[in-house]
């Protein structure tokens, strides 16, 4: 077995165990890092696999961004209580799997009508690609074109982990000081 052989099976063992340990976890913290811990080892099979741009992706978007999302929402809600109040009656339980059902059809809408729009943007995007590399068109389109929608969402971002910690911290909220 060579070495790339050899850390690929690591990577994807320790991938699958982190990512199995995210819903057999009881403590949501625990799960939540179970769930970074998954991230980052996606990140590094894509630095196997020598696609550098997508690990700092997946570090910086999924595991710091969206991390930090999750201990924001839970540390907004009081986990005993929410526990008890979203596990209990037949309506909840309808309603749960009508959510998931309405939920897997607009995904499998998306990937539809993904796989009819991507035939015509193929080739745009390929000549575009290959004309100035492969990073540059999206910069473009993001920081040049898209700057003000860039922005305003970091902004946004930063006034949800504000009010996040202020609500939490606020009287009735649960992590209150008494």
């Amino acid at each position: 077995m060579t070495a790339d052989a050899f850390l690929f099976w690591f990577l994807a063992a320790l991938t699958i165990i982190s990512a199995l340990s995210v819903i057999l976890m009881t403590n949501p913290i625990y799960s939540a890092l179970s769930l970074a811990m998954t991230m980052v080892s996606v990140a590094a099979i894509f630095v196997t696999l020598q696609a550098y741009f997508l690990a700092g992706v997946q570090i910086i978007v999924y595991a710091g961004a969206v991390m930090v999302l999750f201990v924001m929402v839970l540390m907004l809600f009081d986990l005993k209580h929410e526990l008890q109040a979203f596990t209990r009656g037949r309506f909840s339980g309808a309603f749960k799997i009508a959510s998931i059902g309405s939920l897997a059809g607009l995904l499998v809408g998306a990937m539809y009508s993904a796989r009819i729009n991507s035939a015509l943007t193929e080739s745009s995007i390929a000549a575009n690609a290959t004309s100035k590399g492969a990073i540059t068109p999206l910069a473009e389109e993001l920081f040049l074109r898209n700057v003000f929608g860039f922005e305003a969402l970091g902004v946004l971002l930063l006034v949800i982990a504000v009010g996040t910690v202020a609500l939490s911290r606020s009287k009735g909220g649960t992590h209150a000081r008494h």
